[in-house]
């Protein structure tokens, strides 16, 4: 069993038949308690700093512990993240090209719809036509441009027009109107 500083200066030597030299021995008692309670001191010093390593050391694993936790945790949340997110652009593309299919079927029909229009017009103006063709052959009207006899202005002659000559104060300007072959190219 370790003994202390203290039971170590209170230790009685027993004498023997002759004896020791009292003062020597005292002081050389002394010395080794002195020397026992520094190395007494020390050890106590040395576990208090055990402790408080052991402490620290305990401390650092529950952080490291605490730091991997929360490193798996945003890195799970990071996966997670990014696969939410892949998969939200994916519905975006495919609700993008589900859209744009509709666009161009909608575009298609309404083409689709405008050239049956087209045709349907196309067949009523030659239809219009050959009715106006069957009732009324088309007339041709020449006009012959001369001077009047009394001189003031040039004078109109419709070739189907019957009595005299229409004669006009200024000079003649024909408008143009649309010709029975204009409206067949309209036509088809």
């Amino acid at each position: 069993m370790p003994l202390t500083p203290v039971e170590i200066r209170h230790i009685q030597l027993k004498r023997g038949l002759f004896g020791y030299r009292k003062p020597a021995v005292h002081r050389m008692m002394e010395d080794i308690a002195e020397s026992f309670e520094a190395v007494w001191r020390d050890r106590a010093q040395v576990s208090e700093r055990a402790e408080e390593l052991e402490t620290e050391v305990a401390r650092h694993l529950e952080l490291e512990s605490l730091l991997r936790s929360t490193l798996v945790s945003a890195e799970s949340a990071s996966k997670d993240i990014k696969e939410h997110a892949r998969r939200e652009a994916d519905m975006i593309v495919t609700e993008a090209n589900a859209e744009a299919r509709k666009v161009l079927r909608d575009a298609v029909a309404e083409k689709e719809q405008l050239m049956g229009d087209v045709r349907r017009v196309q067949a009523l103006l030659r239809s219009a036509l050959a009715v106006v063709d069957e009732s009324h052959p088309a007339p041709t009207l020449t006009i012959d441009v001369s001077e009047s006899p009394s001189g003031d202005g040039p004078m109109a002659v419709p070739e189907w027009a019957p009595g005299p000559p229409v004669t006009h104060p200024r000079p003649v300007s024909l408008p143009t109107r649309l010709e029975t072959d204009d409206v067949r190219k309209l036509a088809g």
